[in-house]
């Protein structure tokens, strides 16, 4: 099809709202796509780090001269060059105050160990050889000589402060937060008719990705400048960490990024890895390549949740909620990075109170130094720690009460007319109807037929639960600006560049979507760049923005330039902007035949082509929510447990593509669904030691075990009015609502089964062996 071919085009197979498949999944599909390990050159140097094999203890020296000495070997580096050479600690720390006033509390952390590593796994050298094998052989034969000093390896034991991490805080709390009135929860908690307690153990998560982290430097003498290509969700973040470490300008790095094997919050940020490749890049002055291992981005990426709770909840005779008390310690690692702490201080604590009108709060949260690796974004960061809490404080008061669950979620629901709301830690929700979607959900669950059901498993020596679910979540990331730039080409392209990234979640294809209801092109004709510094910076994709702010951008994008098209074909037609008529791809004078194809217009401009370059600012943050309900089977012989059923309903808003939004929902569920029965990070005790370093120790879902059991549905009768689109983030809805849902049914299996009271007992994962103890139990 040329630029100028008048066949009909009906972009509306292919705009918003249609479930196009993704335009990425071709190039994946046919073993083409661009990851960072498939950028390498001839010539590149292959870079090895060494890392410690004990979680606190001080760097007497690293022995190097074997290792230099040995073929191919390009450079040995070590923490003490790094420091040398001017290289200042990476950024931690977060806006947070000890419970004295003084400032939070965390030991420096630099891109190699310097005089002391604090965690297994932390890296204390890199070798840069010509050869991968090379570079492994040089690195085993560094000698480092490491004096152990006492470990603090465990919250438990931080919390016991039988060793510190840092002096700064000889309590291990790096900081804290506390919100709301305590002297109001107090008195509302004396006065209720029922009150329902839970301690509740939130697990430290490994963030899985198929694709480790990746990064290539290349280092231009001449210019002064640094090209580097990473596995990132955010390269803009991540160009400003190296260009300070490197202490260059920001504008002296580009950072690049293609194809993306997965992020969930991990891929968020720059790494001490990242900082080193490039300094080594720069050090040899020829480009440095790494990837990552599983068993390294077991030990040194951030990982996610590990949080200990105390949860309270107020009610009244009728069930009326009247205070939540939530009190709790994050271990956040060996340093106190700002995500991961502003995660459990400030970001889960938004929604804590979820859908529901609770007129007091008193939380007190806390930040807490460990020798383990540090904590940050993850999938959710911090929603799905508030929302199981209160979620599973929903249920047990259900249980004490005697209140039907559904009705008592009825009664607490905060009601449409009450919009925009704004809960008690200042959150202001637009819109939301979230009774309505639980009427959606029931039925679709098949609620009222449970009971059959139960009793079919029962006749197969089967307990059969029933859990639920109702929740809201935060999505924007507080990052409410993306710009883009469209450029219409005369060779019948539209390009179009946006700062988000594509990690799998097929954002590419829904942009090109956005610009198809606009300009009304084939979907084959728009073009999509992501992932450049040079062409463009912004925030990137976390926090479930990429639609909500680089949609909504980009849609406003398109308007601009179809506006800027629209002038301009007036003059070439010699005809008055408002006797125009666009039609796909076409300006029509109307009443005439005269008319101009857009990309034919294009070629008539200076260049050949017609650019424009738009930001945008939505107005503030979406509040997706959803009812997710779960069966399980519990075999009461083994402990196991089979999830078979998930109903969901989700307010998204408007849905740009069906297909990728259902895909999101389901995927996040089933990571949802991992942390309640099997995903867990397991250190030693005593030690420190990471017990589960590959996936031979760490139990992740299998499709086949979930691959039927999703029956999932969108409401969009409630779009959001923070956003032209009127779309809410949907990336972490599904991982937010899992959890609760699938440990609330387990939990209703153990009371139908007449052993209600160890369901206040269920801790996450729930691993056949951790559940069989508890059945043996008594009590």
């Amino acid at each position: 099809m040329s630029p100028t071919d008048d066949r009909p085009i009906q972009p509306q197979r292919y705009g918003s709202g249609q479930a196009v498949r993704r335009l990425e999944d071709d190039a994946l599909l046919q073993g083409q796509g661009r990851f960072t390990d498939d950028l390498g050159a001839p010539g590149d140097g292959w870079l090895v780090f060494v890392r410690s094999p004990h979680a606190h203890a001080a760097l007497r020296s690293v022995d190097a001269e074997a290792a230099r000495a040995l073929p191919g070997v390009r450079a040995v580096i070590t923490g003490a060059d790094l420091v040398a050479a001017g290289m200042p600690p990476l950024p931690t720390g977060a806006p947070f105050r000890r419970a004295d006033g003084s400032a939070c509390a965390t030991p420096p952390r630099h891109a190699l160990a310097h005089e002391v590593v604090r965690h297994v796994g932390e890296a204390v050298a890199a070798v840069v050889a010509d050869s991968l094998a090379q570079a492994r052989d040089a690195a085993d034969a560094l000698v480092v000589d490491y004096r152990e000093l006492p470990v603090v390896a465990s919250l438990a034991a931080a919390l016991r402060a039988d060793a510190v991490v840092t002096p700064a805080a000889p309590d291990n709390i790096a900081c804290e937060a506390r919100h709301g009135d305590a002297a109001a929860a107090q008195a509302a908690f004396a006065q209720a008719a029922h009150v329902v307690a839970l301690d509740l153990t939130h697990q430290r998560l490994a963030a899985l990705t198929l694709e480790p982290r990746a990064v290539r430097a290349a280092w231009d003498a001449a210019r002064g400048r640094l090209d580097m290509h990473a596995s990132t969700q955010m390269p803009t973040a991540l160009r400003a960490t190296v260009a300070s470490a490197l202490g260059l300008t920001p504008e002296a790095v580009r950072v690049r990024v293609g194809d993306v094997g997965g992020g969930f919050g991990m891929k968020t940020g720059a790494y001490p890895e990242d900082v080193v490749v490039a300094w080594a890049a720069r050090h040899t002055g020829r480009p440095v390549r790494w990837s990552g291992e599983r068993g390294e981005e077991f030990l040194s990426t951030t990982h996610g949740r590990d949080v200990q709770a105390h949860a309270e909840l107020a009610l009244d005779a009728e069930g009326r909620m009247l205070a939540l008390r939530v009190h709790s310690h994050a271990n956040v690692g060996a340093y106190a990075l700002a995500t991961g702490v502003a995660i459990q201080l400030l970001i889960g604590p938004w929604v804590q109170t979820s859908v529901y009108h609770v007129p007091v709060i008193d939380f007190h949260f806390r930040a807490v130094l460990t020798h383990q690796a540090p904590t940050g974004a993850y999938r959710g960061a911090g929603r799905p720690e508030a929302i199981f809490n209160i979620e599973r404080l929903l249920d047990e008061a259900a249980r004490q009460s005697g209140i039907d669950r559904i009705a008592l979620r009825r009664r607490n629901f905060i009601r449409p007319e009450q919009m925009p709301y704004t809960n008690p830690m200042g959150q202001t929700y637009d819109v939301g109807r979230f009774e309505r979607v639980l009427d959606q959900a029931l039925p679709l669950a098949d609620w009222d037929g449970f009971a059959a059901r139960a009793q079919q498993s029962r006749a197969r020596g089967l307990w059969r639960g029933l859990g639920i679910a109702t929740f809201l979540e935060w999505t924007g990331g507080n990052a409410f600006e993306e710009s883009v730039t469209l450029e219409v080409k005369s060779d019948g392209i539209v390009e179009v560049f946006s700062a988000v990234n594509q990690m799998g979640q097929g954002i590419a294809t829904s942009l090109a979507q956005l610009v198809v209801d606009v300009l009304q092109v084939p979907i084959e004709r728009v073009r999509v760049v992501l992932g450049d510094t040079e062409r463009g910076n912004g925030f990137g994709s976390a926090g479930s923005r990429s639609l909500f702010t680089g949609g909504s951008a980009m849609r406003g994008g398109a308007e601009h330039t179809l506006a800027q098209a629209h002038q301009l074909a007036a003059s070439a037609l010699e005809a008055a902007p408002e006797d125009l008529r666009y039609q796909a791809a076409r300006f029509h004078v109307v009443g005439t035949d005269h008319a101009i194809g857009l990309f034919e217009l294009a070629g008539r401009q200076p260049g050949a082509h017609i650019q424009v370059e738009h930001t945008h600012t939505v107005a503030g943050p979406s509040w997706p929510n959803g009812a997710h309900i779960c069966e399980v089977e519990l075999d009461p012989q083994t402990g196991a447990v089979a999830v078979v059923g998930y109903t969901s309903v989700n307010d998204v808003g408007r849905v740009v593509n069906p297909l990728i939004v259902r895909g999101q929902l389901d995927g996040g569920a089933v990571q949802g669904i991992g942390q309640a029965l099997c995903e867990q990070i397991v250190y030693d005790a005593a030690s420190g030691q990471l017990l589960t370093g590959s996936l031979m120790d760490y139990a992740v879902p299998r499709a086949h075990e979930l691959a039927t059991c999703f029956r999932t549905e969108m409401d969009e009768s409630t779009p959001c009015a923070n956003n032209a689109l009127g779309v809410k983030g949907v990336g972490e809805l599904g991982t937010i609502g899992a959890t609760p849902a699938v440990v609330n049914a387990v939990a209703d299996a153990l009371a139908r089964a007449g052993r209600p009271e160890l369901a206040p007992r269920l801790q996450m994962p729930l691993s056949p062996a951790r559940l069989w103890a508890l059945l043996q139990s008594q009590g």
